[in-house]
């Protein structure tokens, strides 16, 4: 799902009264100032068109159960209509809670809304209402934390109530802390804000961060973007919150702004409103004052505001009904995740349980042998295995059977993106397998394809889960132009004439969240070929995607 509309939710530490003074202050200067200009006094004097083609509604409710207080602007444009929503709100003694949406209304029904940037007025709020975000304060600009500040920013990680994402930014090690932050971080993090809360560490706060948090660590000039619930405790939670490495936030500045913003900025429009927000009834366009004087053009006017709000209902249709399906193609993809991930649990605790078992009488026999010390003696797992995708590029060079010829770009980005270590661990097990495999099928012992391979692999073979291998791509994205153009991917020219070739048997290699890495390959194994790798990286644009 896009994440076209721009959404900000806080609370503010100000009462009702105060929050909404200051909302009206700040809408005033974003009106009256560059590059928008528009004449607020048409307002005041009881006009809602204060320039043409541009629109300002103002309605509030007072009353026993709370109050709100909502402006809309609405700025015609070539193609649609770009409106902007704030809505001060406030239940008995709930907190106040401001929300500030910005969003595209297309004129044409077919027409894609076009994604909302983060707004200037985002920022002139956060600078007056004193925002947070249950524990946390919500800034504009990244926060500094000092070590005397980390047990705070700890709890705060932890906090059940937080629902904005922390973006938390550490410094490389011998570069100057204020010239890291102004010149790298600071305007990495500017989109973000309304949308994340904004931290980095000074090399001394690092140091006790990471010494508390041990699977949550940032350091050496990464940022992690920790999700709402940290819990320090559990290894297995590290791998929810994202890090960015300092290679891609130094090298490729752009990518590294555009990766980091997506997920705060999905997590805005996806998370529903607090009940306060939910339940402030829907506006609708007010009677324009001042109408004709006589019956007939009093009927005409109010004719066209008829019309208009039919006109603006389908709009705001059309865009609801398009999130709408948005949602339900991210909902069918996690079902089918749900459902992979059972069956991927089931089968590998099930080989678990076999190994555990053989591991037993192994250690028994050697018991038996007289040889304790080496029944018992610990295994280095880790021991010559590739830590970073950027290194499996490296070493698959010395597979002499297996040859990767895609963009290593796109791979190097999974070192970006990825929640923990489990996918590079399970691409170098299937770069391992497909070099058996390969060799295996040269040698005339494999008589079949990879998949079935895995399946009846020789002991002491690599091998992966045939479930985790997908021999061809669907029907559907087989014969979509541009879906079966991305899978087409470069081969020596001996292979195929044109030099490249469509690679729909592909493997997965993770899951779990957007990013879904796949390997994608060509099976020339039981020819001089070997096999050819034309991808390694995100999951690629098909039905569900």
């Amino acid at each position: 799902m896009d994440a076209r509309r721009y959404r900000m939710v806080v609370t503010s530490q100000a009462d009702y009264v105060r929050t909404g003074a200051l909302i009206d202050e700040q809408l005033r200067d974003w009106l009256t100032q560059p590059p928008k200009t528009y004449n607020i006094d048409a307002f005041v004097e009881g006009r809602n068109e204060i320039a043409h083609g541009v629109t300002l509604d103002h309605d509030s409710v007072t009353a026993a159960t709370g109050t709100y207080g909502r402006w809309r602007l609405r700025e015609t444009a070539p193609g649609g209509t770009w409106q902007t929503t704030v809505v001060t709100r406030q239940i008995t003694d709930e907190p106040t809670w401001v929300q500030l949406d910005v969003e595209h209304l297309p004129d044409d029904p077919d027409a894609i809304p076009v994604p909302a940037k983060t707004p200037r007025l985002a920022k002139s709020l956060l600078d007056v209402l004193d925002a947070r975000d249950g524990r946390a304060d919500v800034t504009a600009m990244p926060q500094v934390i000092e070590t005397e500040d980390v047990e705070s920013v700890i709890d705060e990680l932890c906090d059940t109530n937080r629902r904005l994402p922390v973006v938390m930014a550490s410094t490389p090690y011998g570069v100057d802390f204020d010239a890291w932050l102004e010149g790298t971080v600071d305007p990495l993090v500017r989109p973000l804000a309304g949308l994340a809360i904004l931290y980095i560490l000074t090399p001394s706060a690092e140091s006790t961060l990471n010494r508390a948090l041990e699977y949550h660590r940032v350091y050496n000039g990464g940022i992690r973007t920790y999700l709402p619930g940290v819990d320090p405790a559990w290894p297995a939670d590290g791998q929810r919150h994202r890090v960015m490495s300092k290679r891609l936030i130094t090298e490729r500045p752009q990518q590294a702004r555009r990766i980091l913003a997506q997920l705060p900025q999905s997590l805005a429009t996806r998370l529903p409103l607090p009940d306060a927000l939910d339940s402030v009834p829907v506006m609708r366009m007010r009677a324009r004052d001042g109408m004709g004087s006589s019956d007939l053009e009093r009927l005409r006017d109010e004719n066209d505001v008829l019309l208009e709000i039919l006109e603006e209902a389908g709009r705001e249709q059309r865009v609801r009904a398009d999130e709408i399906r948005d949602l339900k193609h991210e909902l069918r993809q996690t079902e089918l995740n749900e459902t992979q991930l059972v069956v991927d649990y089931d089968e590998q605790y099930k080989e678990f349980h076999k190994a555990r078992a053989q591991v037993r009488e192994l250690q028994k026999r050697l018991l038996e042998l007289g040889a304790a010390e080496q029944a018992y003696a610990p295994v280095d797992l880790s021991a010559n295995a590739p830590t970073s995708f950027a290194e499996i590029l490296d070493r698959v060079s010395d597979m002499p059977r297996v040859h990767f010829t895609g963009r290593r770009k796109y791979t190097l980005e999974l070192d970006d993106q990825a929640y923990g270590s489990s996918w590079v661990r399970m691409a170098w097990d299937a770069l391992l397998a497909l070099q058996d495999f390969a060799d295996s099928a040269a040698t005339g012992k494999a008589n079949c394809d990879f998949k079935q391979w895995c399946a009846d692999a020789p002991e002491g073979s690599h091998v992966i889960s045939p479930r985790k291998v997908v021999r061809d791509e669907s029907k559907t994205v087989k014969t979509n132009g541009a879906w079966r153009k991305a899978r087409t991917f470069p081969v020596p020219d001996g292979v195929h004439p044109d030099g490249r070739v469509f690679m729909g048997a592909h493997l997965r290699i993770g899951g779990g969240n957007t990013v879904a890495p796949r390997l994608h390959y060509y099976d020339g194994a039981c020819t001089d070929h070997g096999i050819l790798i034309g991808y390694i990286g995100p999951h690629l644009s098909n039905t569900l995607t």
